[in-house]
């Protein structure tokens, strides 16, 4: 399954593992790349210290590429990205700010970098500033979201059809059969983040992956778009942000309400009730907690027979 992005990460399959907050630790991020895709490590919900302790550890579960996603909206980042370099990070996927800041002097120590984007405007900007890769992200994907609300199936195209360098699909992809699709349209790889927190190997906590698991359709929504447009399961602090949208908020009443660590109330520590769940549209596709190398193994293997149902298809058309 050789291509654009395989030969530029040095990977088997086209699938990279999204760094989720709060799921993304070593331990899945090595059995995705283990696996034959690219795991990443999330930074996102990772003091420095506690990303060093990852790095330390990733060294040692896998000799595959891996790499880090880096939220430029958190603090501390000037310190998460001299570890990266001191650490020798291969591969580094930025989001939620400007790709210039960073990205010549991540490349300037051989670091490849992709940025993720929710929109063919800044996907421009992402190239313009050098970055080896895109993500293009449609508003199915859990957690922070563009607010253009563009779909996948348009994001893609419209993307592709400006861009130079290579081009990953994210957002409402669980599946080998959503992974040709979204390849059809016009990306080069996929990246796939809510498939990858209900395994065995992320950190998230058992209660969050059952409630993704449990999820159905409509169970979603995006929200709290005044602050950073989320995509979350609908529980009580869910209603408690409708609630308080009724009432006419100012942004500061909005995060008031959220106050602090709620993302990790939620996802790392359990409590579905008052917890932030950023999950995507493509939990209620999601029925089961699998190993994380298995996500990967099913997704090719369902790739390969959607592949060719679709060229038997135009054959006997």
């Amino acid at each position: 399954m050789n291509n654009r992005i395989t030969d530029l990460f040095n990977i088997k399959y086209p699938i990279v593992q999204g760094g989720m907050i709060w799921a993304s630790g070593y331990k899945l991020a090595s059995a995705v790349s283990n696996a034959g895709g690219l795991g990443l490590i999330g930074a996102g919900s990772m003091y420095p210290h506690i990303l060093k302790e990852h790095l330390e550890k990733i060294a040692t579960a896998t000799d595959q590429p891996y790499g880090v996603n880096v939220p430029m909206l958190y603090p501390n980042i000037e310190e998460i990205i001299d570890m990266i370099i001191e650490y020798k990070v291969p591969i580094v996927f930025t989001s939620a700010g400007n790709p210039k800041t960073y990205t010549q002097r991540l490349k300037d120590h051989g670091i490849k970098v992709a940025h993720v984007v929710s929109s063919v405007k800044f996907a421009l900007k992402a190239q313009d500033a050098g970055v080896d890769a895109v993500v293009a992200e449609g508003f199915e994907a859990g957690g922070h979201n563009g607010r253009e609300e563009t779909t996948t199936m348009t994001l893609i195209p419209m993307v592709k059809k400006e861009l130079e360098v290579p081009l990953i699909a994210a957002g409402g992809i669980a599946t080998g059969r959503a992974m040709l699709a979204a390849m059809t349209l016009g990306a080069d790889g996929v990246q796939v983040g809510s498939r990858f927190v209900a395994t065995h190997e992320a950190s998230s906590h058992l209660a969050f992956k059952n409630a993704v698991v449990d999820a159905k359709e409509g169970d979603t929504h995006l929200t709290l778009k005044e602050l950073a447009p989320v995509r979350l399961i609908r529980n009580k602090f869910w209603q408690d942000v409708q609630d308080l949208y009724a009432t006419g908020p100012s942004k500061e009443d909005l995060k008031e309400l959220l106050g602090r660590a709620r993302a990790k109330k939620g996802m790392f520590e359990g409590d579905l009730i008052e917890g932030e769940l950023e999950i995507g549209q493509v939990s209620g596709l999601i029925d089961d907690i699998v190993p994380a190398a298995q996500v990967v193994n099913d997704m090719v293997t369902e790739y390969e027979i959607a592949r060719q149902e679709m060229m038997n298809l135009s054959l006997h058309g």
